[in-house]
């Protein structure tokens, strides 16, 4: 009962290293760290969603087997990011011997590019300190923001973007295991929606299959605030060409409609244009400073209507001003 009332991320989370989806070359390297029984302390670093997380527990599962809750502190460091958790929690527990074969333990700190400098500061005196009983593995999504001094004494794995394949794949073994009745066309919309991240295609899924064991296209969009790419598409197409009054039809559909804010009009916006075939070059580099701006002004606080009304507007100069 326990399992069946987890969300699907958590359930479905790989818990060894081969069920890792998409990063083959990270996995052997870490592969070769279980096998020898020894590694160094290791930074990962890349966006949301794309395996750190799974990936250093699975490290720590393979490493330690049943001895592995003894062994790992695991820490999410946007929630505990003073020099106070560096001082407390991570020196009791790195100081204690381990457990079982392997003669150190592992902290998980995720999201360490959240500590504050003097935390980190006080984090890579500890990692000095207790260089015998204990391993650290940091995650980050910019290795940037964690200070030299760190970074030097970690091995950095640099996780990439997902591919669409990849996505594709833990979804449909998802949806076996629970049993959902998915269409092509419905894969192809997760994947879209994702851009990438794991966590959300899963997210999606569960969202989806909980309206009904079949999941279609059409429940998709609608369960994740997102409009079909080709109707973003089609206003794009028109506004264009001059004809602003219909690209605001459009433009009150997907407000409306899907619920979108001005920044998810934008975002989707921006993948049109880049996907598109039909677009040369030049104009791509139009409208996309011309996405650029708008959102910039949408974000700083500027009336989202005007401003995507402005934009669509400014569409229609682009062929003028390439020309």
């Amino acid at each position: 009962m326990e399992d069946a009332s987890l969300p699907w991320t958590e359930k479905y989370r790989p818990t060894h290293l081969n069920d890792i989806e998409g990063q083959d070359e990270i996995v052997k390297r870490l592969k070769a760290y279980t096998k020898s029984g020894s590694m160094p302390n290791l930074m990962f670093a890349g966006r949301a969603g794309i395996g750190k997380t799974a990936s250093a527990i699975a490290l720590a599962n393979e490493m330690y087997g049943d001895d592995v809750n003894r062994n790992l502190l695991e820490l999410n460091a946007s929630d505990e990011r003073g020099i106070d958790v560096i001082r407390g929690k991570i020196k009791s527990f790195a100081g204690a011997l381990a457990y079982g074969g392997v003669p150190f333990k592992v902290i998980f700190l995720d999201e360490s590019d959240s500590l504050t400098r003097d935390a980190q500061n006080a984090l890579r005196r500890t990692m000095e300190r207790y260089s015998k009983t204990c391993r650290f593995v940091l995650s980050c999504n910019y290795s940037s923001k964690i200070i030299e001094p760190i970074q030097s004494r970690c091995a950095l794995f640099r996780f990439r973007p997902l591919t669409d394949d990849d996505i594709e794949k833990r979804l449909k073994h998802v949806a076996k295991a629970e049993g959902v009745d998915i269409d092509e066309g419905a894969f192809k919309a997760m994947v879209y929606v994702a851009e990438g991240d794991m966590r959300k295609a899963i997210n999606t899924l569960q969202v989806a299959a909980s309206l009904g064991k079949a999941v279609t296209e059409d429940t998709v969009y609608k369960v994740s605030s997102r409009a079909r790419p080709e109707e973003v598409a089609k206003m794009l197409g028109i506004a264009i060409n001059g004809d602003f009054m219909d690209a605001r039809k459009l433009l009150d559909k997907l407000l409306y409609e899907y619920a979108l804010s001005a920044e998810d009009v934008l975002l989707q916006v921006y993948r049109a244009v880049v996907d598109s075939k039909d677009i040369d070059d030049k104009t791509k580099i139009r409208l996309i400073d011309r996405i650029g701006e708008t959102s910039f002004r949408v974000t700083e606080g500027a009336n989202e209507r005007i401003q995507l009304e402005a934009f669509i507007a400014q569409l229609a100069l682009i062929p003028r001003e390439v020309k």
